[in-house]
C-alpha cells in the first residue's frame, strides 16, 4: 500500500448516475486525504436500505452523480494531516454518523449525536474543504453519507471510522457499521429491558431483529414481533422471538392485542418501521407505571405523532434513539468484541451474497424483500 500514499489512486466503483437506475461500475479517481480524513481500502459492502431510499431519491434532495454505500470494513491505506489515532493496516468500520471527540454531544455520556459529524444526506463533499474526493475525468462525483463505500477506495474522515479487532472477520462485522447497530443499540442502550421482562418489536426487517437480538441477550422472556408481512415470522424464530401478531389478523388497534396479550401491556417495546401509526401503537402498548417505548425508525418528515397525554401521565415513557446510542469510535469496538466472544451472532443477519460486478443484484433482492443483508465483496 506505501506506494500510493500522496498520490491519486485509480480504482473501481459503483456509480449511481441517476436516481433509480442500475449503478455502473466505473473506473474512478480517489484523491488523497485531507487534514483529519483517511483513505480506506474496503474489502467488503453490504447493502442497506437506506441505500436504496437514496438512490430512488422519492422524497428528498436528488445528490447525482454520487457513489452511495454506508456498511463496510476496510483497512486504512493513508492518512491525512492531523490523524493520530489511525494508521496505515488498521482495520476499521465506516460509520455515517461520527464523534469528533470534541463538542457538547461528544463530551456528553448521554449523547452520541456529534455537532460536526451528525449524519447530513445532503452533502456531496468532504467537510474539510466543500469539495469530493472522487472524480472521473476531471468531473467530481459526490459522496453519501460521509463514507461511500461502493467503491474500492474511498476517503471518509477520520471521526467517522471505528478502529476494530484486526482478527474480526470484515465480512460478518461490517453489518455492525449501521442497521444491526441500531436495533441492538435500541433495546441494550435505551430500552434496557430486564431478565424476564416483555419486549414488542414492531417491523421485523434487520433492524427490528437487531433490537429482537439484543432482547434475547438482555434475556428477555417474551418477545413479540408484530409485522405486516407473515413470511418474516419463521426467520425471526432465530432472532429469539417467541411470538407473533400481525395487525391485519385482527379488527382493533394491535395496541389493544398486545395489552390483552401481555397482562395490561409490554414492559418495552422497539419501533423499527418509521411508520406513525406503528409509532403511535409502540407507545400505546407498553405497561402503564414502568413502560417505555423506543423509536427507531425514520418517519416521513411531515408525519405527525398523536397520543392522549393520559398516556405520558399514568407513567409511560417515549424515547427516540439515533444509531443505538452508540458512539461510533468509543462504542463499535466493543461490539465486536460482543461478536468476536459469540455473545452476538451476526452470520444470522447475513443471507446472501454477490460479488461487486453484480452489486445490481443486491439492490433486485432488497426491493423484493428478500433476505436481510446482502455482503458484496470488492474486488470479485
Amino acid at each position: 500500500m506505501s506506494s500510493t500514499i500522496g498520490k491519486v489512486i485509480r480504482c473501481k466503483a459503483a456509480v449511481a448516475w441517476e436516481a433509480g437506475k442500475p449503478l455502473v461500475i466505473e473506473k474512478v479517481e480517489v484523491a488523497p486525504p485531507q487534514k483529519m480524513e483517511v483513505r480506506v481500502k474496503i474489502l467488503v459492502t453490504s447493502l442497506c436500505h437506506t441505500d436504496v431510499y437514496f438512490w430512488e431519491a422519492k422524497g428528498q434532495n436528488p445528490v447525482f452523480p454520487r457513489i452511495l454505500g454506508h456498511e463496510a470494513g476496510g483497512v486504512v491505506e493513508s492518512v491525512g494531516e492531523g490523524v493520530t489515532d489511525l494508521q496505515p493496516g488498521d482495520h476499521v468500520l465506516p460509520v455515517f454518523t461520527g464523534e469528533c471527540k470534541e463538542c457538547a454531544h461528544c463530551k456528553s455520556e448521554e449523547s452520541n449525536m456529534c455537532d460536526l459529524l451528525r449524519i447530513n444526506t445532503d452533502r456531496g463533499v468532504m467537510i474539510n474543504d466543500e469539495k469530493s474526493r472522487f472524480s472521473i475525468n476531471g468531473k467530481p462525483i459526490f459522496h453519501f453519507v460521509g463514507t461511500s463505500t461502493f467503491s474500492e477506495y474511498t476517503v471518509v474522515h477520520v471521526g467517522c471510522l471505528a478502529k476494530i479487532n484486526p482478527e474480526a472477520p470484515l465480512d460478518k462485522v461490517c453489518v455492525l457499521s449501521c442497521g444491526i447497530s441500531t436495533g441492538l443499540g435500541a433495546t441494550l442502550n435505551v430500552a434496557k429491558p430486564k431478565k424476564g421482562s416483555s419486549v414488542a418489536v414492531f417491523g421485523l426487517g434487520a433492524v427490528g431483529l437487531a433490537a429482537a437480538e439484543g432482547a434475547r441477550i438482555a434475556g428477555a422472556s417474551r418477545i413479540i414481533g408484530v409485522d405486516l408481512n407473515a413470511n418474516r415470522f419463521e426467520l425471526a424464530k432465530k432472532f429469539g422471538v417467541t411470538e407473533f401478531v400481525n395487525p391485519k389478523d385482527y379488527k382493533k388497534p394491535v395496541q389493544e392485542v398486545i395489552a390483552e396479550m401481555t397482562n395490561g401491556g409490554v414492559d418495552r417495546s422497539v419501533e423499527c418501521t418509521g411508520h406513525v401509526d406503528a409509532m403511535i401503537s409502540a407507545f400505546e402498548c407498553v405497561h402503564d407505571g414502568w413502560g417505555v417505548a423506543v423509536l427507531v425508525g425514520v418517519p416521513h418528515k411531515d408525519a405527525v405523532f398523536k397520543t392522549n397525554p393520559l398516556n405520558l401521565l399514568n407513567e409511560r415513557t417515549l424515547k427516540g434513539t439515533f444509531f443505538g446510542n452508540y458512539k461510533p469510535r468509543s462504542d463499535i469496538p466493543s461490539v465486536v468484541e460482543k461478536y468476536m466472544n459469540k455473545e452476538l451472532e451476526l452470520e444470522k443477519f447475513i443471507t446472501h451474497e454477490v460479488p461487486f460486478s453484480e452489486i445490481n443484484k443486491a439492490f433486485d433482492l432488497m426491493l423484493k424483500g428478500e433476505g436481510l443483508r446482502c455482503i458484496i465483496r470488492m474486488g470479485e
